[in-house]
């Protein structure tokens, strides 16, 4: 595997550190849940094979991106506004390719309604929008339960809260879905353990690392959201929601399928489930790159973009 090039970007109240790889159209990887750059590890170096400059990186007050205020509420918009600030600094003169997975799907849905002259097609794999379900109001009482559990009895407990109220109707099973992957995701529950290589240690690592910050302020602030249904619509020829094969029922995914069908969109499904870009990374690269390609944007291989910055040496 290639390393990819790494440098950070000073933004309104925080650092963002991002990671680079190839040349070519800019695809721009927003990680979801507690998950950063190197959650993109089995997707990105593929995606930059294919022609691409592929940019992932840590959203604000995750792994290497730090808040100067650590105790600052997180938003959606503000999360955005960091994506755009990447955008413009790596790609300033042409629009860009972007995929977002669960919250970072959230953030590239605000992103589309913003800035929608910044964005040529963006993929958003199971966004946990509630708002938009006839339901809303018990999933806004899931998160005020989540939130009490995390005040009065601490990380787990919230956790054990949060995975239940995701599950498929009906399921009785404890925990999170089986599929959840342990190191990533909107349930994730790490566990480090002997026999892991380095790499994957220290995300498991991180990842326990970044669970408070992710259920107490992520959580809230994202799940909370309301897309804009009717600004949605008007740009729905350069969205593609999609969802996990192996997670119908649950709660992200129904939100997904939910969306797809208020904007009279096909929900696009992926391999795997809510975190089956960990679990099938290979399949799920694949049709990615499929989705991406039916864009049509020209991939380069030669010369560095018109703005004459070399984004595989960032400043």
């Amino acid at each position: 595997m290639t390393a990819p090039t790494s440098s950070s970007l000073r933004v309104n109240g925080a650092t963002l550190h991002y990671e680079v790889r190839g040349r070519g159209p800019l695809v721009l990887l927003i990680p979801g849940g507690t998950g950063g750059a190197a959650s993109f590890d089995g997707v990105a170096e593929d995606l930059a094979a294919d022609g691409y400059t592929v940019v992932g990186y840590d959203p604000r007050g995750m792994s290497r991106s730090t808040l100067d205020d650590p105790g600052a509420e997180q938003h959606v918009a503000e999360h955005a506004d960091d994506a755009l600030r990447i955008l413009d600094l790596l790609s300033p003169d042409e629009p860009a390719l972007v995929f977002g997975a669960s919250s970072g799907a959230i953030v590239a849905l605000h992103l589309l309604t913003a800035h929608p002259e910044r964005i040529a097609r963006v993929v958003t794999h199971e966004p946990p929008v509630v708002e938009v379900l006839p339901d809303a109001a018990e999933h806004r009482a899931l998160l005020a339960r989540v939130q009490d559990t995390f005040r009065t009895q601490g990380l787990m407990p919230a956790m054990a809260v949060f995975a239940a109220g995701l599950k498929k109707d009906g399921d009785t099973t404890d925990g999170a879905p089986k599929d959840r992957d342990t190191t990533d995701g909107d349930t994730a529950q790490p566990e480090p353990g002997p026999g892991l290589p380095p790499r994957a240690a220290a995300r498991a690592e991180q990842t326990m690392a970044d669970l408070p910050y992710f259920v107490g302020r992520i959580v809230p602030g994202f799940m909370s959201y309301a897309p804009d249904i009717r600004r949605l619509e008007g740009l729905s020829d350069r969205l593609v929601i999609a969802g996990g094969q192996d997670s119908r029922g649950e709660l992200p995914y129904r939100s997904a399928a939910f969306l797809a069908e208020r904007l009279g969109t096909e929900l696009q499904h992926f391999p795997g489930g809510h975190v089956g870009l960990t679990t099938h990374p290979a399949e799920f690269g694949e049709l990615l790159r499929k989705v991406f390609r039916s864009q049509g944007l020209r991939r380069r291989t030669g010369p560095a973009p018109s703005s004459g910055r070399d984004v595989r040496k960032p400043r």
